[in-house]
C-alpha cells in the first residue's frame, strides 16, 4: 500500500483531482472478495468509532451497497470523509489480518468512500428521528465532534442548535484538510446529508466569547457540548517572524480549499513548511500544487517522531517535497520587510533529550509556512476547569460545568483526527441524553 488510503505515487497532484481513486462497482465487489470476516476482527478494534467492517463490506460482496452505507453511517457519520482523509493505514488497514499473509490490506478505506458515495448519490436518508423530547441542546462549534454530537442527539429527538465561528459549518473537514484529498465540495455535502436529518439548526458567524457566551447558552439551553477545537496557533518564537512572507499553514491550507488567494503568494516561490505532522504534508503539497517553485519541510526530530504517518511522508517525497530532519528554526531572514531565507539549528537527542547540536544550516526562501501545532483559544471558557492546555472532562466527556459536555480536538481523549472527534461527538450526545433524561 502507498499512500493515503492507498494512493498511487509518481503522478502530480492537483487541487482539483482527487488524491485516490474512486472503486468502481466491478472494483469493489473483487476488493470487498477479499475480506475474511474476522470475528472479533482486529480492524474493528483499530476504528476509534467502532464501525463493523466486516460488516459492511459483507453487504458490499452481496450487492446492498445502501446498506453497507448505513452500517457505516451508523457509527460514524463522517464516514464519507475519514474514507477520503483517515490514515487507515495505520488504523484500520494495519490492523487487517490480510497483512500478514499478503502484506496487503483490505482496502477498507477505499471500501467505505465506495458505500457511502453510493448512498449520498442516490439521495437517500436512511435514520429517523425518535419522539421529540422538547429538550434542546446547544452545540458550539460545528465541525467533526459538534456535528456528530448533535447528529446523534436530534436522532434521539433532541433539537439542537449549532453555533459555528466561520461562513460554513464542517470544521477541518471543510478548511483544514488538503483540497485534493476533499474534491468537489465534499464536506459541504456532507454536512448537507447530517443537516437532512431534520431537528439541527445552524447558526454561522457566532463564536464563543464574542457572540455567545457560555453562561447564556447555559441559561437558554437544556445542555451545552463544546466542539470548538484548536483556534489558536503556536509561533515559532524567533526573530524575523513578523516578516511578509511568514503565514500559519493552516490558514494557506483553508484558503485554498475555499478557492481564495493564499495569505502570501506561492506561484514560483521558494517554500520552507516548518513541522512535521500532516498539516506540514499538506500545506507543503498544496504549496506545490499552487505553483511553488520548490518546497522544503524541516523538521526538529528525525522521520519516526514525525506526526505525519510514513506514508504521508512518502507521498510528500513523491510529489517533489524536499523533507529535512533534525533542524530547528533560530532566525527568519529578510530583507525589505520580506523573507529572503531562514536560518536552522542543527539538532540531535542528549540523554534523552532535543538539544542544539552548534551548527546552522541556512535555505534561501520566499515564503515560512508554520506548521508547529495549534492550541486552545481561551476566549468564552470562564468557569471551565482546563487540564494540559485542553477543557478537562471526565470519562462520560462532562465538564466541570454542570450540563455542559466537550469533545474533538479542544480535549484530549486520541489523536487529533476527525475519526476521534467523530467518536467523542457521539459518546457525547449519549452522555448529553442520559442527563437530559435524568
Amino acid at each position: 500500500m502507498s499512500g493515503v488510503n492507498g494512493a498511487a505515487h509518481g503522478s502530480q497532484l492537483s487541487l482539483e483531482r482527487d488524491l485516490v481513486s474512486p472503486f468502481t462497482a466491478l472494483q469493489a465487489m473483487a476488493e470487498s472478495s477479499r475480506c475474511l470476516y474476522c470475528y472479533e476482527a482486529a480492524c474493528v478494534t483499530a476504528c476509534p468509532t467502532a464501525i463493523d467492517i466486516p460488516g459492511f463490506i459483507r453487504k458490499i460482496g452481496t450487492g446492498n451497497v445502501k446498506g453497507a452505507a448505513r452500517t457505516i453511517l451508523d457509527a460514524n457519520i463522517m464516514g464519507g470523509t475519514c474514507a477520503r482523509a483517515c490514515p487507515t493505514e495505520v488504523l484500520c488497514e494495519q490492523a487487517c489480518v490480510r497483512n500478514k499473509a499478503e502484506a496487503e490490506p483490505v482496502a477498507i478505506g477505499r471500501l467505505q468512500r465506495y458505500a457511502t458515495d453510493v448512498l449520498f448519490k442516490a439521495g437517500v436518508q436512511p435514520f429517523t428521528r425518535q419522539t421529540p423530547t422538547g429538550k434542546h441542546v446547544a452545540v458550539v462549534g460545528g465541525g467533526p465532534a459538534g456535528l456528530a454530537c448533535a447528529h446523534r442527539l436530534a436522532l434521539l429527538g433532541h433539537e439542537v442548535t449549532v453555533f459555528e465561528a466561520r461562513a460554513k459549518a464542517g470544521g477541518l473537514n471543510e478548511y483544514g484538510l488538503a483540497a485534493y484529498k476533499m474534491v468537489g465540495d465534499f464536506a459541504q455535502r456532507e454536512v448537507d446529508f447530517i443537516l437532512s436529518l431534520g431537528g439541527i439548526s445552524v447558526k454561522t458567524g457566532m463564536a464563543l466569547g464574542r457572540d455567545v457566551t457560555l453562561a447564556q447558552l447555559r441559561q437558554d439551553f437544556d445542555a451545552v457540548f463544546l466542539g470548538i477545537g484548536l483556534a489558536g496557533i503556536n509561533t515559532l518564537g524567533v526573530a524575523g517572524e513578523d516578516l511578509a512572507g511568514v503565514a500559519d499553514a493552516v490558514d494557506v491550507i483553508a484558503a485554498l480549499r475555499q478557492r481564495a488567494a493564499p495569505p502570501v503568494a506561492l506561484a514560483g516561490r521558494r517554500v520552507v513548511v516548518i513541522g512535521g505532522g500532516n498539516t506540514a504534508v499538506d500545506a507543503a503539497i498544496q504549496s506545490l500544487c499552487a505553483g511553488a517553485a520548490e518546497v522544503t519541510m524541516a523538521y526538529r526530530r528525525g522521520t519516526a517522531e514525525m506526526g505525519a504517518t510514513g506514508h504521508e511522508q512518502d507521498l510528500a517525497r513523491t510529489q517533489g517535497v524536499v523533507l529535512r530532519t533534525w533542524l530547528a528554526p533560530r532566525e527568519i531572514l529578510g530583507a525589505g520587510g520580506a523573507v529572503t531565507g531562514i536560518v536552522l539549528q542543527r539538532m540531535a537527542m542528549d540523554a534523552g533529550r532535543l538539544v542544539g547540536a552548534g551548527e546552522t544550516v541556512t535555505i534561501p526562501c520566499d515564503v515560512v509556512l508554520k506548521a508547529v501545532g495549534q492550541k486552545l483559544a481561551p476566549g468564552g471558557l470562564d468557569g471551565l476547569a482546563l487540564a494540559g492546555g485542553r477543557v478537562k472532562v471526565d470519562e462520560s466527556l462532562a465538564t466541570s460545568l454542570p450540563g455542559v459536555y466537550a469533545g474533538g480536538d479542544c480535549i484530549k481523549s486520541g489523536e487529533d483526527l476527525t475519526v476521534q472527534s467523530v467518536a467523542d461527538g457521539k459518546a457525547a450526545a449519549f452522555a448529553i441524553d442520559a442527563y437530559l433524561k435524568a
